[in-house]
């Protein structure tokens, strides 16, 4: 799972003013490496504001994502964890994972290995504590090793 969700592509940070901003650097590891572009941060920034917070899937964790292939380079995800929450569109979010896929299918498997991170309590309850190198363990090899 290290391939889906490299160490260089999870960030956390203490506080941000929006969920705009929040959007926008969870994107940054992706734009940086010229796997997404520009314009896949708008798509998800514009369907927020067209749709309302529909991407908000559990309490505090928000799937970033727009439609496949447009504005994605290559597949990939990028996680932000935000330890104040954040209001995005009347939902508190703390964790944004952004979904860059390049096709309907191809990305299922990866997404499929990172949700069973997520719906395991324990782990979810690390995630949200917000310390990098425990959620990097959570996302290399099987997991967090005690």
């Amino acid at each position: 799972m290290s391939t889906i969700l490299p160490k260089n592509q999870i960030q956390v940070i203490e506080t941000l003013n929006n969920w705009r901003e929040a959007v926008k650097l969870a994107s940054e590891p992706l734009l940086k490496q010229k796997l997404i572009t520009q314009d896949y941060i708008q798509a998800m920034i514009d369907s927020v504001e067209e749709y309302g917070p529909y991407m908000v899937i559990a309490d505090y964790f928000a799937l970033l994502h727009a439609h496949p292939g447009e504005g994605v380079n290559q597949q990939s995800m990028s996680l932000l964890v935000v330890k104040e929450p954040i209001d995005m569109k009347a939902k508190p979010v703390k964790i944004f994972l952004v979904l860059a896929a390049k096709d309907n299918q191809s990305h299922l498997d990866s997404l499929q290995s990172i949700m069973d991170v997520f719906m395991d309590t324990q782990k979810y309850e690390t995630i949200l504590e917000g310390n990098k190198d425990k959620i990097t363990r959570l996302f290399n090899e099987g997991g967090e090793k005690k």
